[in-house]
């Protein structure tokens, strides 16, 4: 039961990553690299001032401003100074790895025994259990601590992905949308899409911001090299959901951008325990991304040959 619960928790706190990254890469069409750098920056600003005493959630929203900043220079960078997506994002994200460490002052900063945003609800808990180490559900054992982090990002991914499906309803968030699938358009009805796009960044980055420091919190620990390769994790999550659900609506695009993420961990942490060397859990990664984007081409490949024989077979 703790795998599964530590699944989804963790599950939970990366699909604020990945509903970041469905805003960059699939609404905006921005291929944005900034994500591994912000995602730290969220981490180390948390560590940061959680040690020193801060009550941990005004630190975590400033974690995502802080990410929304770093978003918002990459689009300035683009927009402003016509510097490709990918080499603007680059840009940003090696700034970053420095800015990180002048934050940490070391590579690695422990958070153990502090304050963090599931306290409150582990103290509650332990109310209702009389001070038990542990509750019973369905038959298995569950740490408090474990199971407090998990009811209060529940609530956090609940609460993001409730907003963000509102706001993107909104006469904005069309305009930001629009900003993505049709330019032309959007520069027609007089919005200025390349606003639109730092406004999207921003946005995007901050919700990585916000997942780097969750996950710091939940991981006792922020290190500067947290961040490489989740930009992987966040369009394998996305390429999931949307195989999953589908991306016919706003609201199936959120909901299946969570659900991916979370099966996406769930398999990975089914993987560990099955014997998977964590050494090659990059590796493992990048599969099943190179899996779920070769597939639909496949299938699709098949279905027409599938087809056009029919149609011989029948003429």
């Amino acid at each position: 039961m703790s795998l599964v619960l530590g699944a989804f928790t963790m599950g939970l706190i990366l699909a604020l990553l990945s509903l970041g990254m469905l805003i960059s890469f699939r609404m905006i069409k921005f291929t944005d690299i900034t994500v591994d750098g912000s995602i730290t920056l969220g981490a180390a600003i948390t560590a940061v001032f959680i040690a020193r005493g801060w009550s941990p959630w005004p630190v975590t929203l400033l974690s995502f401003f802080a990410g929304a900043v770093a978003g918002m220079v990459t689009g300035l960078l683009h927009t402003r100074f016509r510097i490709q997506e990918i080499l603007s994002g680059i840009l940003v994200m090696t700034a970053l790895y420095s800015i990180n460490l002048r934050i940490m002052g070391r590579s690695n900063i422990p958070l153990l025994d502090v304050e963090t945003v599931s306290s409150c609800m582990e103290r509650g808990l332990g109310k209702i259990t009389d001070g038990a180490a542990g509750m019973n559900i369905l038959g298995w054992r569950v740490p408090i601590g474990d199971l407090a982090v998990f009811i209060i990002c529940c609530l956090i991914i609940v609460v993001v992905a409730v907003i963000l499906y509102f706001f993107l309803r909104t006469h904005y968030g069309t305009a930001l949308r629009a900003a993505g699938f049709n330019p032309q358009m959007v520069r027609a009805q007089g919005i200025n899409n390349q606003t639109m796009i730092v406004v999207g960044l921003a946005l995007a980055n901050g919700l990585v911001g916000l997942s780097g420091s969750l996950l710091a919190q939940y991981q006792g620990f922020a290190d500067v090299q947290m961040g490489i390769g989740m930009m992987v994790w966040g369009l394998a999550s996305i390429i999931m959901g949307e195989v999953l659900v589908g991306r016919n609506s706003i609201g199936l695009n959120v909901t299946g951008v969570i659900l991916g993420t979370i099966l996406f961990r769930l398999l990975i942490a089914i993987a560990l325990r099955w014997g998977l060397n964590p050494n090659d859990l990059k590796l493992v990664t990048a599969f099943f991304v190179l899996i779920a984007l070769v597939a639909p081409v496949v299938f699709k490949s098949f279905g027409k040959k599938v087809g056009g024989g029919l149609r011989h077979a029948e003429n």
